[in-house]
């Protein structure tokens, strides 16, 4: 599980950390998908009532897929969003030592030393104590970027784009940067005189 809030960093570092053991000779190959956009029926597969048909899940497909004997990838399965007991209750059997997906259907499909499962999500609050204990944790402070390398990748991006931006927007959003966040004080501003109706992360204040 990588835990950290929106911003920290979590996508870039599990993106680098691929394409490095990538160049290493070793393909590997990342799967997203969030838990929580679909119901857990959608994600795992349900039988239809009236007909007795088996309708498969977007997960149960994806860990079928880099499961196969033919996948010669490494492949990681990334849940992206939040972590609960109404969605991951169905892959105890996959975290513990079996490693084997177990389906409603009576499907059995094992976990291949090919495929990881990763978590990235931002806290562990719904997350029951059997969970976090099979998981090993890597946490990513906010504070080890903040928001700075925000704007400076924004600004390189529009440098780089000759057609669309004028080419002196990069200096521009630094020196608007500087201005109007630093020297003001924004962010001490907006933690005293402001009160949110939910936690926002200062690197989605500054968005």
């Amino acid at each position: 599980m990588v835990v950290g809030t929106v911003g920290s960093g979590k996508t870039t570092i599990m993106d680098t950390l691929t394409n490095a053991l990538t160049n290493q000779g070793n393909h590997h190959k990342l799967t997203r998908l969030n838990p929580k956009a679909i119901t857990t029926p959608q994600l795992y597969g349900v039988m239809n009532n009236v007909t007795g048909e088996w309708i498969a899940g977007v997960f149960s497909e994806i860990w079928k897929r880099c499961n196969a004997k033919g996948n010669k990838m490494v492949n990681w399965i990334v849940c992206d969003g939040p972590v609960d007991a109404i969605w991951i209750e169905n892959l105890n059997t996959v975290l513990d030592d079996n490693k084997i997906l177990t389906l409603a259907n009576n499907e059995r499909i094992p976990m291949s030393d090919m495929t990881k499962m990763v978590f990235e999500v931002e806290n562990l609050n719904n997350a029951s104590p059997a969970t976090v204990s099979r998981c090993g944790i890597v946490f990513v402070s906010p504070t080890d970027l903040f928001w700075r390398p925000l704007i400076k990748t924004w600004s390189k991006d529009r440098a780089q784009d000759k057609q669309m931006c004028n080419p002196d927007e990069s200096q521009w959003a630094e020196e608007f940067t500087e201005k109007y966040i630093v020297k003001a004080d924004l962010m001490m501003i907006l933690n005293r005189d402001y009160t949110f109706m939910m936690p926002i992360p200062e690197v989605v204040r500054i968005t």
